[in-house]
């Protein structure tokens, strides 16, 4: 992460080493899910680019979680902002599974699991952020994110990477 960038985090359970990952990075500033609800993370991402001209922001965004709010995507490649989103794509509904737990639901029939599964029909973020005017680009490996990613960092967004996980 450059220095000074925005991070908006909200990969409920795909990006809960975050905070220990980036402790050693450069100064930069971190907007948490602060619980309770999904979908926070790329209009969060969007209005922290439209408040922090100048600042490159990161979104850490679960697949899930995107598709509450993914036409905030529209509005980065509209007013052209500078931010790179990271989908991170586990192709299920991940923390509502965590919740059914949470709520003693602990033996769920197949049709209240295959309400948080996401791969049927399948998702392809590429194409919906290309859709929506962004450049994007799937990653199925981690060297294939660390170019990716280092790319996205050099130039000015929008940029979307979707990250098989």
């Amino acid at each position: 992460m450059p220095e000074g960038a925005i991070l908006s985090d909200e990969g409920a359970t795909g990006s809960g080493g975050t905070l220990a990952a980036t402790a050693g990075a450069a100064p930069h500033d971190h907007l948490a899910l602060t619980g309770g609800s999904i979908g926070q993370g790329i209009p969060l991402a969007t209005g922290a680019a439209v408040a922090s001209p100048g600042r490159k922001v990161i979104c850490l965004q679960g697949d899930g979680g995107a598709m509450y709010t993914l036409q905030a995507l529209w509005t980065q490649a509209r007013e052209k902002l500078d931010v790179t989103t990271v989908i991170l794509a586990n192709r299920s509904y991940a923390i509502l599974n965590v919740e059914l737990g949470r709520v003693g639901a602990l033996n769920a029939g197949p049709k209240a699991l295959s309400m948080f599964d996401l791969s049927g029909p399948g998702l392809d973020f590429v194409a919906l952020a290309r859709g929506l005017g962004v450049e994007a680009s799937r990653a199925e490996t981690a060297e294939a994110f660390e170019a990716q990613f280092a790319a996205a960092m050099r130039e000015p967004g929008p940029r979307l990477i979707e990250v098989m996980l």
